[in-house]
C-alpha cells in the first residue's frame, strides 16, 4: 500500500468533506458535524493551513488532518499560544492501517520544527497517548470552568513550557458549530440514515468523566 502525504489543495476540499462525513457518521452522535467543521475551519482566522495535510493511496485522497490556533492562560494571566488538531479523518475502509498515525506524526514533527510549544486536544487517551500525549491534569491545564476532563490531552513540544503554572485552556471558536447550520450543509450530500451506535454511549461517558 503506497501512502503519500501532502498539503490539502483547494481541489481536495469536497473530497475531504465527504471522507470526513464517512469517517464520523454515527460515531459520536446520530449523524455528524465534523464535515461541516472542516468546511468552516478553512475560512477561519485560527486555521493553520501549513498543517492541513491529506493522505493518498494511488492518488486517491483517503485521510486528512486539520489544525487551529488555541491558547492557555496562566493564573498570572500569561498567554501561551498552542495548537489543536481535529478532525482527523480516514475513510472507514482504510482505518486501522496506520494512516491516521502517519498524519499525526508528520504534523507533530512539523509543529516542533516551527517552534510551536504544545498541542492540546480533546480525544480518547487510548488513541493518542502513543504519540506522547498525557492527561491535562499532569500539566495543570483545565477547562475554563476549572475541570480536568478525561479526554483533554496535552503534548509538550518544548519540554517544561507548562511547568510550575496552572493553566486554563481556550480552543478556537470555530469548534462551536450550530446544529441548524450543520443540518442545512448536510443536505448537499448523499442521504445517510442517522442511527444509534454503542460508540455514542462511550462518547457520552467519556465527555462526562473528569479527573479529581
Amino acid at each position: 500500500m503506497n501512502i503519500t502525504l501532502r498539503r490539502e489543495a483547494v481541489s481536495d476540499y469536497r473530497c475531504v468533506e465527504e471522507l470526513t462525513r464517512e469517517a464520523f457518521w454515527n460515531l459520536y452522535v446520530p449523524g455528524c458535524s465534523e464535515h461541516f467543521l472542516a468546511h468552516c475551519m478553512r475560512k477561519h482566522e485560527d486555521f493553520i493551513r501549513d498543517l492541513d495535510y491529506v493522505a493518498l493511496i494511488d492518488g486517491k485522497v483517503i485521510g486528512n488532518i486539520m489544525y487551529t490556533r488555541s491558547h492557555v492562560i496562566s493564573e498570572e494571566k500569561h498567554i501561551l499560544n498552542t495548537l489543536t488538531f481535529g478532525p482527523v479523518s480516514v475513510l472507514p475502509e482504510y482505518q486501522r492501517k496506520g494512516i491516521g498515525s502517519l498524519l499525526i506524526e508528520k504534523t507533530i514533527l512539523e509543529a516542533k520544527q516551527n517552534d510551536e510549544k504544545a498541542i492540546i486536544i480533546f480525544g480518547s487517551p487510548k488513541n493518542y497517548c502513543k504519540f506522547g500525549f498525557k492527561s491535562c491534569k499532569d500539566f495543570n491545564v483545565s477547562t475554563v470552568d476549572g475541570k480536568y476532563p478525561y479526554g483533554l490531552l496535552v503534548l509538550e513540544l518544548v519540554e517544561g513550557q507548562l511547568k510550575d503554572h496552572k493553566w486554563e485552556y481556550h480552543d478556537s471558536e470555530v469548534y462551536n458549530v450550530e446544529m441548524e447550520a450543520v443540518e442545512e450543509f448536510d443536505k448537499g450530500f448523499v442521504y445517510k440514515e442517522k442511527e444509534y451506535c454503542y460508540t455514542q454511549e462511550e462518547f457520552k461517558i467519556s465527555c462526562r468523566a473528569v479527573i479529581e
